[in-house]
């Protein structure tokens, strides 16, 4: 649980994109070394992509360094770890990077990624026969995949 990318659910298959989910979840679990899920922790906490992308969100991704690190990081590398995890996790396959360049970003030969202040959530319906047929939305807009 937590390393399971949302399309697995619904068409039921892995992908390289679910494979690049997966990898962002590790990625974000060695930054704030933490699990991907932490059932005793506050709601704002129990999912680790949720909670970080919330801190991204707010300008505060630093805030989810692990904290037995204590300021002992190069914060230019930790924020690059953060936002590749975050993109790699992002709920629409179609827009998380390749491994190829994951690894530019993360050698810092490639620039950030430009990710929404907000997790985008994906919408399901239920009188959509396709199931893997959604909706993300993201700050006020929303695009369709199919």
């Amino acid at each position: 649980m937590g390393y399971l990318a949302p399309e697995c659910v619904t068409a039921g298959k892995a992908s390289k994109e679910s494979d690049v989910n997966s990898f962002g979840v590790v990625a974000l679990e060695i930054g704030c070394g933490r699990r991907s899920v932490e059932r005793n922790a506050e709601p704002s906490k129990v999912s680790l992509v949720e909670w970080v992308w919330e801190l991204y969100g707010n300008g505060e991704v630093l805030e989810a360094a692990d904290m037995k690190l204590g300021t002992d990081f190069d914060e230019e590398q930790m924020k690059c770890l953060m936002a590749v995890g975050l993109w790699c996790c992002h709920p629409d396959p179609s827009f998380r990077p390749s491994i190829k360049h994951v690894v530019n970003v993360l050698n810092f030969e490639a620039p950030l990624p430009n990710l929404p202040s907000k997790l985008p959530k994906p919408m399901y319906f239920a009188s959509s026969m396709n199931m893997s047929s959604f909706f993300y939305e993201s700050s006020g807009t929303s695009s369709s995949t199919n």
